[in-house]
């Protein structure tokens, strides 16, 4: 199994953080390793383990064609020695369409191309019903590990935290990490989730996975009392981008030193310096989860000509 020890916890120097008696920390997940990092190797963890329990053969799970996810289920996989399928969305692709989709296939992951319509209704029953009758030894891994036992996988991110916190952001794709990471709050604490999609109803998203784990309902609806949803820094869309937050993204790798992605963690870290101008975090601890997610940035590159690191 994959070390997260790597990922430390860091303080950095922002906003004038002594004058104000404001700590800002980082927690490292983009460290935990090179193909399996952030938070897709907490997603992945207990589901592989289901894998080993149950003997299956290996895990099928979904992507897109610059899919982190992807790549990270086909490393993790090799690693731990049963086999990986990926259904990708766009028929029209092949493995050999970027590095992305190549490098999952020199992981020896199968992939599956199939069209967007199809992609559409994924989670449908009849549709998975029809994938198990197809792969019935393999376990299906929502796309971006979007279930319970990721969301499980998730809640240790805090416990690997010493510091006394008082305000959580973590970056919103499939609600995820940030359902794991609210259930193993204090009361005390506050999470903010900066989704990077237009639209998305967090809250509901948030409350659906939650349901899943059984959890009694006046508790589940009283978590959500410490979320608040910064649902303005999208950019435009999921994979969407401005000059300003290429701008941003590469003045925090040179100011501070960490590299960001312009999919997720770009936009949940211009949110928090944003939101952290205001009076009402002074004195009090923040920390920033870093979910890892740089594979997919050579698409982005390719589209905006824009050199990131």
């Amino acid at each position: 199994m994959i070390d997260v020890s790597k990922s430390k916890v860091e303080c950095i120097d922002l906003l004038c953080s002594k004058e104000r008696g404001l700590k800002v920390f980082v927690k490292r997940d983009d460290l935990i390793h090179e193909e399996v990092s952030g938070n897709k190797w907490r997603k992945l963890k207990y589901n592989i383990e289901l894998c080993y329990s149950r003997k299956n053969e290996g895990v099928l799970t979904f992507g897109g064609a610059f899919s982190n996810h992807l790549v990270a289920t086909a490393s993790a996989c090799k690693q731990v020695g049963i086999k990986a399928i990926g259904f990708v969305r766009g028929e029209e692709l092949s493995f050999t369409s970027n590095s992305t989709l190549q490098r999952c296939h020199d992981l020896g992951m199968q992939l599956v191309f199939i069209s967007r319509e199809t992609y559409r209704i994924k989670n449908e029953k009849a549709y998975r019903e029809s994938l198990s009758l197809d792969y019935p030894n393999f376990h299906i891994v929502e796309e971006g590990g979007a279930n319970y036992y990721g969301m499980i996988g998730c809640q240790e991110i805090m416990t690997e935290v010493d510091e006394s916190i008082d305000h959580v952001f973590v970056s919103q794709g499939t609600s995820t990490t940030s359902c794991g990471v609210l259930l193993s709050l204090n009361l005390n604490q506050q999470l903010h989730v900066v989704p990077a999609l237009k639209g998305y109803d967090s809250l509901e998203e948030m409350k659906v996975l939650i349901g899943r784990s059984r959890i009694e309902q006046g508790w589940a609806d009283s978590l959500m009392n410490q979320v608040e949803v910064l649902d303005q820094y999208h950019f435009g869309g999921y994979g969407k981008y401005t000059v300003e937050l290429l701008d941003f993204i590469s003045g925090f790798y040179e100011g501070i030193g960490l590299k960001l992605d312009p999919v997720y963690t770009g936009k949940a870290m211009f949110g928090m310096v944003n939101e952290l101008k205001k009076s009402s975090y002074d004195n009090s601890n923040v920390l920033f989860i870093h979910t890892g997610g740089l594979q997919g940035v050579e698409g982005i590159e390719k589209k905006s000509g824009f050199k990131f690191f």
